[in-house]
């Protein structure tokens, strides 16, 4: 971020009297011998007056006389300036009346930042963050600016806008080439020295980011009470772009702040959550990765997180305490065996394939049918299958379907 040094706490001397040296920019540890001279004109005596760092008296045993109208202080290992805009050193008369005034600025220069990373979002802009370097600022206000230039051709160019909010981060709004890469650094100054980043090389197809996915809709799987269903937009920004998307989804308790992340879901625009608890509230996000746009064979950056949306699962239906079979008992039968088809199937299908979907549905209904025709000729007439109980689905996991 551009900085500039300000003067404001700093004494300027008036007519008749002086402090050398002026303003001096001086390393941590370091000495420093000020002088303060007046004009004979004034008819002060150099031993009635005395001298302040930012405000508190300087021992006399610090002071030189060097005339009648000269004195000095000699301060030691000096410390990092207190003040951003620097350490006052003033010179007063008897009266505490001030004489001259100098701002010390007491540091180290900067040293190289680091962590310098771009992203743009939808290729319509850029913007770049970096950290500085060793122990930061050094005391003294440093200067941080972002170069830019492509990489074969064209002249080197400044970021201007560091009002982002963030520190350490600089915004490029347009006119911005694709196809051809930029070299990036950053430049660190201050009164005491400068030092320059590494220099970082990419193309901005290889570095966009996306807005998060639109119109996120969450809902039940009929009365399944350990299921939802979530559905999203692609991104609007990037209709006209050649590219695929990946998305992840993560969820969580009403009552939570852990989240659980769905990280398979690919390039679909759906996705079926299970293993759900029954007749609770989840809220859930989905973001986006755009990847390979026109091509680019470098990773995408992820989005942020859409806004949550809320959904609840069905509560299971109240049984009787009736010893006959009842519908209830049959449908909470049908499923736990509909659980363990689906941790089944999660074994043997990746993400929120539709292949998995479709199989899961299909197994429903031939259970359905199963179970009717045992009702009617009984049970030990009619051969059943069970899915062995190690590929059952904990209740608390994601699946996807």
């Amino acid at each position: 971020q551009e900085q500039t040094f300000s003067m404001s706490l700093c004494v300027s001397p008036p007519e008749g009297a002086v402090i050398f040296p002026q303003d001096p920019a001086l390393w941590m540890g370091s000495s420093l011998t000020a002088t303060c001279t007046v004009s004979p004109e004034r008819g002060l005596h150099a031993n009635t007056m005395y001298w302040t760092l930012n405000g508190k008296r300087l021992p006399s045993s610090t002071y030189g006389l060097l005339s009648t109208n000269g004195l000095s202080v000699t301060l030691h290992r000096l410390n990092g300036s207190q003040q951003q805009s620097g350490d006052n050193l003033v010179c007063h008369s008897r009266d505490g009346h001030v004489l001259a005034g100098s701002c010390l600025y007491v540091g180290m220069p900067p040293e190289k930042p680091v962590n310098l990373t771009c992203w743009s979002r939808n290729t319509k802009d850029l913007s770049c963050k970096w950290t500085p370097g060793g122990r930061g600022e050094t005391f003294i206000k440093t200067k941080y600016t972002l170069k830019y230039k492509l990489r074969w051709y064209g002249r080197e160019r400044e970021c201007e806008d560091y009002s982002t909010g963030q520190r350490y981060t600089c915004y490029i709004p347009r006119d911005l080439a694709l196809f051809t890469p930029y070299e990036i650094w950053v430049e660190a100054s201050n009164q005491l020295g400068t030092a320059t980043s590494d220099v970082i090389t990419l193309d901005i197809l290889d570095v966009v980011t996306t807005d998060p996915p639109d119109n996120v809709h969450v809902s039940r799987v009929g009365e399944l009470e350990d299921q939802l269903t979530v559905r999203w937009g692609s991104p609007p920004a990037l209709k006209d772009f050649l590219f695929q998307a990946k998305y992840q989804i993560r969820y969580r308790l009403e009552d939570s702040t852990e989240w659980k992340l769905v990280d398979d879901v690919g390039n679909q625009t759906s996705c079926r959550l299970a293993g759900l608890r029954e007749g609770t509230v989840y809220f859930v996000q989905v973001r986006c990765n755009p990847v390979g746009i026109y091509g680019s064979r470098k990773a995408g950056i992820w989005s942020d997180w859409s806004h949550p949306t809320a959904a609840s699962t069905p509560h299971k239906p109240l049984q009787s305490g009736s010893c006959d079979p009842k519908p209830g008992e049959q449908n909470s039968t049908l499923r736990r065996e509909l659980k363990q088809f689906f941790g089944w199937v999660r074994k043997h299908a990746c993400g929120c394939s539709g292949m998995s979907i479709k199989l899961y549905d299909q197994w429903r209904v031939w259970l359905q049918k199963s179970h009717k025709t045992r009702n009617h000729v009984g049970k030990n007439n009619i051969p059943f299958i069970s899915v062995p109980a190690q590929h059952s689905t904990q209740s608390h996991s994601p699946r996807t379907g």
